[in-house]
This record gives structure tokens, sequence and C-alpha cells, in this order.
């Protein structure tokens, strides 16, 4: 599949897919969400992969916010429908998609792209990342589940501090909020990536799937995770995973997981 604004290669059941505007600091606009879209769409029911990796082109940017020039004119009617085409098809799939995606913040991750990193299951920055929610210098807030996201990550009394400023953070200060895992170089950001994408891998993918459900359930309206963890629990003993990993632990050897 060809895509006009990311670059998306595979290598030992990793996927990663790369932002491709340089010229435009990774701005999202309408062709890249529906790149995004596609891509995440057919890495998760491509066997052959078991992680996604989002990141973006160059040093300087993850996704440097959202393309003004396309929604300057938009009356209210477009604008809400903007903001729910977007969460449906890219931000909100992400999230409950069964297979770990991963945000590498390769430098600015502002508006949409700060939005496009929370909707990843975890987040990793190079030391120079900045991140920040600045939309309502333009008269709007957060419309791709930002004023949703930040406070279940950071905490409430942040989040209504960076929104209601605009500020940047730096990648020190959104790891001690609890927004991003883990700091390091920007020349190891991916290898780096790579290394816990690797370790997800050795264990079975059903089972993270069900594990991503039950976590998101918590925080899902009208759900009770609890009661979603225990119907997953039970659903991982019909597994062929669960044979392998109980029977290799007792033969005491390496499991071999095949997402059955």
């Amino acid at each position: 599949m060809s895509y006009e604004n990311i670059l998306v290669s595979i290598e030992e059941r990793i996927a990663t897919i790369t932002i491709n505007r340089p010229a435009k600091l990774n701005a999202l606009n309408k062709a890249t969400i529906s790149d995004l879209s596609k891509a995440v769409t057919a890495l998760g029911s491509d066997e052959n992969v078991r992680v996604i990796i989002i990141t973006g082109t160059g040093e300087k940017a993850f996704v440097a916010g959202a393309d003004i020039s396309e929604f300057a004119n938009y009356t209210v009617v477009e604008g809400a429908q903007l903001a729910a085409e977007g969460q449906e098809n890219l931000f909100d799939f992400i999230e409950k998609l069964r297979k770990p995606v991963i945000a590498a913040v390769n430098g600015f991750a502002l508006g949409g792209g700060l939005e496009l990193a929370m909707a990843c299951h975890f987040r990793i920055a190079s030391d120079n990342a900045k991140m920040g929610l600045p939309e309502v210098t333009l008269g709007l807030i957060p419309g791709y589940g930002g004023t949703q996201r930040l406070p279940q990550l950071v905490g409430k009394g942040r989040a209504m501090e960076m929104i209601m400023t605009a500020a940047m953070i730096s990648a020190e200060e959104a790891k001690q909020y609890g927004l991003v895992n883990h700091v390091v170089p920007q020349t190891e950001l991916l290898s780096f990536t790579n290394v816990i994408a690797q370790k997800i891998i050795k264990n079975a993918p059903f089972a993270i799937g069900k594990a991503i459900k039950s976590i998101n359930a918590n925080f899902e309206d009208g759900k009770n995770g609890f009661d979603t963890e225990i119907k997953s629990f039970g659903e991982c003993f019909g597994t062929a995973d669960f044979k392998e990993g109980t029977t290799a632990f007792l033969e005491k050897r390496k499991a071999e997981f095949t997402g059955k």
C-alpha cells in the first residue's frame, strides 16, 4: 500500500510508521490522518506484525500540530465533524487497537501531535522533545481527545494548567508528570523503542490484546474495568498461547507464542 505523507517499514515483527511532512514539521492534515488510519488498520490485521511504533521524520518534530490552513474557515458544524471523524477513524482506533502502539516522540509534539501520542498505548521521548496543547491560542480547545486523555495521564490540575496556559513542557517534565515513560538521547530514540518492542513480542499477543482492553475499560463510561478483566482473564484460558505458556513454564523452556 502506498501513502502520501507517511512511510511504513516492517522488521522483525515491528512496524514503524514515520510521518513524513518535514517541510510542515509533520503537521497533521486530512491526508495524513487518512494515511495513518489506513496504515494502522492494515498493520492491525497483519499477523506478521506484533508491535507498531509511530514517529516523525527528522529531529525537530514528531508532529508540530494540525495543519491550520485546512480548517481556518470552518463552520461550527464542520469543526465538530472534523473532531468526530478524526477521533473515530484514528485516535480512538489506535487507543482500542489490540496490538501495542508506541509513540516515539522525536521533537515537538503539539496540539494534534500530542493528542496522537496520547492515543498510543505509551510514549517514549527524545531529550529534545517539547509537548503541549496550544489550541486556546487559536480560540479553540483540543479536539482529538486531548481534554480527556491528558487528565488521565497527568491528573486534572496539571491538565487544566497545560491547556489553559498553552504552555510547552520539556521531555523531562513530561516524564515527571507521567506523560512519557522514558526520555533518551535523540540518536537512541528508535533503537531504545525497538528494544522495548522486542520485549513485548516475546509475550502472548492474545493476552496483550486483552490486557489493553481491560486497562482501557477503567477509563470508559459505563464500563466496569474489573468485570472486563474477569471476562478477559477467563478468555485467555481458551487459547493455544495459554497452553503453550504454561507448558513452557513447566518444561523450563521459552514459550513460542502464535497469538491464537
